[in-house]
């Protein structure tokens, strides 16, 4: 199961097993782990899922959805920035790195 480490703006770590085909963002959630609202339950809808995440090299591209959604963040939006919730896990993504924006605790 691969393994996310997720950075806080404080400097605080923590990390979650998220299991392959879930998306990262029901992954967060459900182990628990603050940052992640979720409101629309991971229909790219809502922004409330943001992350940066510097491995953009890991992740296939943005769609049009998610680009245009990345608009709408609440935190700034920055090269790194992606949804969580149009994430799927994959074996490859064991050790990604997230950084919750401030904005979002």
């Amino acid at each position: 199961m691969p393994k996310v480490n997720v950075i806080y703006p404080d400097g605080s770590q923590m990390s979650a097993d998220i299991p392959v085909g879930t998306s990262l963002m029901r992954g967060i959630v459900s182990a628990g782990l603050p940052g992640i609202v979720a409101e629309c339950g991971g229909s790219a809808m809502c922004a409330t899922c943001h992350v940066y995440i510097d491995e953009q090299e890991k992740l296939r591209p943005r769609d049009a959805i998610e680009d245009e959604m990345l608009n709408s963040t609440a935190a700034e939006r920055t090269p790194s920035s992606r949804l969580s919730c149009q994430i799927k896990m994959t074996p490859a993504l064991d050790g990604l790195v997230i950084r919750i924006p401030e904005r979002q605790l």
